[in-house]
């Protein structure tokens, strides 16, 4: 095996997973926005916010479709790239990884199906529960993977036997530090997502002076309003987490602090401990990463801010379409900033796979050089076409709004319901 080979089998692993990631950032908080929508709609039965629900709800299952898809894609080439992991150590990290495929490719998948095809069929406070069911699964999903994630950060609960992991304590490894505040940040940070994303929509809505004016001047005003308690708590999240990776990843913060001496003594550690070698990640990608998370949380913070208190003004939600522009401007930049944290957690644990037991060399399956180039390339192609049909499919039916929304609409058997409509 080539330098080479190792390099594209890791751009192509970092290229898949963050483009599953950006899926995975909007679904999880969307989700949780429609699952609010819908129980205001029920226990007040405001028309206006079942029609908030169907129109959140349709591009919610446009984007967990697409996510979907690039999360098989991913796995099939995690699988394929990835052989000398599985056999060291899945025997631990596996199981958690086949209960987050149970939960998001069964029960989530399952009960998804239930709430789209339960429209007029179910009891609504059936209904309603199928929603939250499929939000709960959603988190639950999420923390599967980040303990996953967390063993190859910060491995525990495990003994070596004959060369391989074997599991000792499956309670050490549910509860690994590094797993759970990362799964309080992911969850915050898609709550930040979502918001961004309902708030630019209904920013686009009403410049355009939709007929839905009350339903996307509401909906502006929950994204908008969504986004300040959602980047303290991530915050908080991140900041408890940089305490933990000091601890276990020393290196890292080491590397993103420019700490020369420090490095130095870390290395000259670790190759007393693990041999020769060189211990020191990249530090043009942690850097880069962690330096552009933190300056766009910055950002996104005082913009969401100066939202909070524009939002509070009728007037200004209705017409100021010079806010409504940086509204539209500002959906990417969530997805930029969890892209960014990625890079920071993932490039910083290098050049270890499991940290401190398994090299991200000795973890390639034994694939030639062209074959891995031939894989990236077609991968990556896959994965574009994917975004891009994505963003096209959510566009459309943003740009559409609510009368083109196919979810939950009536038969030409069932005659509409005139619900009162209640104020924000």
């Amino acid at each position: 095996m080539t330098g080479e080979t190792l390099e594209f089998a890791r751009l192509q692993f970092a290229l898949t997973a963050g483009a599953h990631f950006l899926f995975v950032a909007l679904t999880v908080g969307l989700a949780t926005i429609v699952a609010c929508m819908q129980t205001r709609a029920t226990l007040t039965e405001s028309a206006v916010h079942e029609r908030m629900t169907r129109f959140w709800g349709q591009l919610y299952v446009i984007n967990y479709a697409m996510g979907i898809l690039t999360g098989l894609v991913m796995e099939f080439q995690f699988g394929l790239n990835w052989s000398g992991l599985t056999h060291f150590a899945g025997n631990v990290f596996g199981a958690s990884l086949a209960m987050e495929t149970l939960v998001a490719f069964f029960v989530e998948s399952t009960f998804l199906g239930l709430w789209i095809f339960g429209w007029g069929r179910l009891n609504r406070w059936a209904h309603l529960g199928v929603i939250w069911v499929v939000t709960i699964t959603a988190y639950l999903s999420a923390y599967w993977i980040l303990v996953s994630n967390g063993f190859l950060q910060n491995p525990r609960g495990y003994h070596v036997v004959d060369g391989v992991l074997r599991l000792t304590d499956a309670a050490a490894v549910l509860t690994n530090p590094n797993s759970i505040v990362a799964f309080f940040h992911i969850i915050g940070g898609s709550l930040v997502t979502a918001g961004f994303f309902v708030a630019g929509v209904s920013a686009y809505q009403l410049m355009r002076r939709a007929v839905e004016e009350e339903l996307f001047r509401r909906s502006l005003r929950i994204g908008v309003f969504l986004t300040v308690p959602a980047l303290v708590s991530t915050v908080i999240a991140g900041g408890i987490q940089f305490a933990v990776v000091g601890g276990e990843q020393p290196m890292k913060l080491a590397v993103f602090g420019d700490v020369a001496d420090e490095v130095a003594h870390l290395q000259a550690a670790m190759m007393a401990q693990f041999g020769p070698g060189d211990y020191v990640p990249d530090a043009g990608w942690v850097r880069t990463g962690g330096v552009l998370m933190l300056v766009f949380f910055a950002l996104m913070f005082l913009f969401s801010c100066m939202n909070f208190l524009l939002a509070l003004a009728t007037p200004v939600v209705r017409r100021c379409w010079p806010w409504h522009l940086l509204l539209i401007a500002a959906i990417p930049v969530p997805f930029l900033t969890m892209l960014a944290g990625w890079v920071f957690r993932e490039t910083g644990r290098q050049p270890w796979l499991v940290y401190g037991l398994l090299k991200t060399s000795d973890a390639i399956s034994p694939i030639p050089e062209g074959q891995m180039r031939l894989s990236l390339i077609a991968f990556s192609m896959l994965f574009g076409v994917l975004i891009l049909l994505n963003v096209w499919l959510l566009a459309r039916a943003a740009r559409h709004g609510p009368d083109s929304v196919l979810l939950g609409h009536p038969t030409s058997t069932q005659a509409p319901v005139s619900l009162p409509v209640t104020t924000f």
